[in-house]
């Protein structure tokens, strides 16, 4: 797919908003609330957190091999699997959401000098085209679902 400016725009404003959205969300909650699971099935905020970092490793290390190197095979990583590699659910909420912070500036600072025609540079991962701007798209969609359950969780 082929991105216009001004959906450009629209999804690098989602990846902005995203950790404002989840400090406003979590601001006001102590650790064993944002820890807490309704159910064995449920995620918490925490886990919430933790997933949506997971999927920014995963992909954004796609875009950034997709800035690197020309139509490069990127080695396929599931964020569920890749979550297993890393600390991310043991932590306190709100370091994680710092580290997130962080890794959102160090996104933002990749993306938001692109030329027009860096958002379609692709990749090939799982036997599948993808593009910088598939993969902010989808990023930034994604979090805004879990933003979304992170809302009806804590209220």
């Amino acid at each position: 797919m082929k991105a216009s400016p001004s959906e450009i725009a629209k999804y690098l404003k989602l990846l902005t908003e995203t950790p404002r959205r989840l400090e406003k969300i979590a601001r006001d909650f102590d650790e064993a609330r944002l820890q807490f699971k309704p159910d064995k099935t449920s995620w918490s905020a925490n886990d919430n957190l933790a997933h949506l970092r997971s999927c920014a490793d995963v992909w954004g290390d796609s875009i950034e091999a997709m800035l690197a190197e020309a139509f490069p095979r990127v080695p396929y990583r599931h964020p569920r699997q890749w979550i297993k590699k890393t600390d991310y659910l043991e932590l306190p909420f709100h370091e994680s959401f710092q580290a997130f912070i962080v890794q959102r500036r160090k996104l933002l600072r990749v993306l938001k000098p692109l030329s027009f025609e860096d958002w379609s540079r692709a990749a090939i991962i799982k036997g599948r085209e993808h593009t910088v701007f598939t993969q902010v798209r989808r990023m930034a969609t994604h979090e805004n679902v879990h933003c979304e359950q992170i809302e009806g969780l804590l209220r």
